[in-house]
């Protein structure tokens, strides 16, 4: 075996292309959230408030909120990111 393979953690290629997917997700999570609320600003009160009583609504915001802590997640690991980063000689 390489020692790359019995190693666990991440070298920096992997680290850098996780980070990139993780990013591309939140940018979408971002983007998708602005949709679903310029979408509810057209509906009427009624219907709104029908919306904001199911349980797919109760999903959608405990998913934003855990989002937002995520993001704390996100900038440890851009640090950690930086910590691999092979220095150019």
């Amino acid at each position: 075996m390489t020692e790359k393979a019995e190693s666990p953690d991440l070298d920096f290629e992997q680290a850098q292309l996780a980070y990139s997917i993780i990013e591309s997700l939140v940018e979408h999570t971002r983007v998708v959230s602005d949709l679903i609320a310029m979408m509810a600003q057209v509906l009427d009160e009624d219907t709104t408030k029908a919306l904001t009583q199911t349980p797919t609504w109760t999903a959608y915001l405990d998913s934003r909120r855990s989002m937002e802590r995520t993001r704390e997640d996100i900038e440890r690991f851009a640090e950690i990111l930086k910590e691999l980063k092979p220095e150019k000689s």
